[in-house]
């Protein structure tokens, strides 16, 4: 089932929105055909952008870390979509251990983690924290805002299994994106499944891979639904070989911003868009926003200062930026708020398996409709239902609740399905080791 995301939008459908609307059936049955196909990730949350013109994914995260910024009407969604992916992966799961970021002093991500492990509880499992910081050598309590208590414990590994000392698990969740590299005690487990799998992580992961994915799904996606791919699919280019401490790469990273702009162009005058084409230049592995920077002309890639060079240069967990995505910029139409409170939004929308499960605001009312909007500064609005959970109704005005953002959903759910092809081509040889 599709949640209805709400928005501060008012006014008819847009006519991309309608045309969804309209082919809800042979939507459906072609996006539950190809799950037959392919294995969803375990989880995953899409950044959207919505101009009107165009509504696209421009990130999709494999650990999601924004749980506990979902309304609690999204709760029994949560679980019955956990309880999907558990069953189809390991019927027979009672544990799973659960193995966070190394935040232990940002207690708003703790507060995620809470609510993950108490999404997997309410399927049945018996769930336990394990830590990859080498400081947890002993169980910690960390009490939440909430005042509720989460327990971190050191990890063991023993006889090729990964667990605690009185905790043998057959699963293994990752809320750890992997940013500093693949620890060793992570590899070559015995019998267990590590979700979502190891390449999955920004030590591997890029995301022109994905992108790459979602470029074939959109395409057939549009045959479908017969609509220009590109108005759910961002251009993008890739540079590699980029330092930006020592200038290198950057006669390529202007040729690749100045080609995008130039398809962006031809588009903005074949659809007669009175915007500013711009791109976003962004590292091809990392996340939290960091590594980003927004460019109308070329010239604005060449010469850059020392301090916008040391901002690109290095991203979480001080991970060098040698490969960069020149990704095409969406503009938002979307502001939440009032007064002195409204910014500009964009939806994340949150999956378990291949179901949309929730989702929240990004709101920034320090930047512009063309900004990254994950920044300092940024917060969160909860999306929730005005009816319950339900999927778009013919019988009503495409303006009616369960119908006004159908879109989203789908657009979501086809970088989910991008997301699950890239994981299989960048997959190691080993085949999925069954369930112990």
């Amino acid at each position: 089932m599709v949640p209805r995301l709400t928005t501060a939008l008012n006014g008819p459908l847009l006519e991309i929105e309608r045309r969804f609307l309209d082919a809800m059936p042979e939507i459906e049955r072609w996006l539950r055909g190809q799950w037959q196909e392919h294995t969803p990730p375990f989880y995953g949350s899409v950044d959207l952008r919505n101009a009107g013109f165009k509504l696209a994914p421009v990130d999709m995260n494999l650990f999601p870390g924004g749980f506990n910024n979902l309304a609690a009407t999204f709760l029994p969604l949560c679980v019955q979509a956990a309880m999907t992916a558990i069953d189809r992966i390991c019927p027979d799961a009672r544990k799973l251990l659960l193995i966070p970021e190394n935040h232990t002093r940002n207690l708003f991500y703790l507060q995620n983690v809470a609510q993950i492990a108490a999404i997997l509880r309410l399927t049945g499992l018996e769930v336990r924290l394990g830590s990859l910081l080498p400081e947890i050598d002993k169980p910690t309590p960390v009490t939440l805002p909430d005042g509720a208590t989460l327990l971190l414990e050191p990890l063991r590994r023993s006889a090729g299994r990964l667990g605690l000392p009185d905790f043998d698990p057959c699963a293994i969740l990752l809320n750890n994106d992997l940013s500093a590299g693949i620890p060793e005690i992570l590899q070559d487990l015995d019998g267990q499944f590590v979700l979502p799998p190891l390449h999955a992580g920004w030590a591997l992961r890029r995301k022109s891979n994905h992108f790459a994915a979602y470029d074939e799904v959109a395409g057939k996606f549009a045959k479908l639904v017969a609509i220009d791919p590109w108005r759910i699919n961002p251009y993008f280019s890739v540079c590699d070989s980029v330092n930006f401490h020592e200038r290198q790469g950057e006669d390529c990273l202007a040729a690749n911003v100045d080609a995008v702009l130039g398809l962006i162009r031809e588009k903005y005058r074949q659809y007669g868009i009175d915007e500013t084409p711009y791109v976003v230049v962004k590292a091809d592995a990392g996340t939290y926003g960091m590594g980003v920077m927004t460019v109308k002309d070329a010239s604005q890639v060449t010469g850059l200062s020392r301090r916008q060079r040391n901002k690109m240069s290095v991203v979480k967990e001080g991970l060098a930026v040698s490969q960069v995505i020149i990704q095409e910029g969406v503009h938002t139409y979307e502001r939440v708020g009032s007064g002195v409170e409204e910014g500009v939004a964009e939806p994340v929308v949150y999956m378990i398996d291949r179901f949309v499960v929730g989702g929240f605001y990004r709101v920034h009312s320090g930047r512009g409709k063309d900004e990254n909007l994950n920044a300092p500064g940024m917060h969160f609005e909860p999306l929730a239902f005005e009816t319950s959970c339900s999927l778009p109704d013919h019988c009503q005005n495409p303006d009616a609740a369960p119908n006004r953002f159908y879109a989203y959903g789908v657009v979501a759910r086809l970088a989910q399905l991008a997301a699950s092809l890239e994981l299989e081509r960048t997959a190691p040889l080993e085949e999925l080791i069954p369930c112990a």
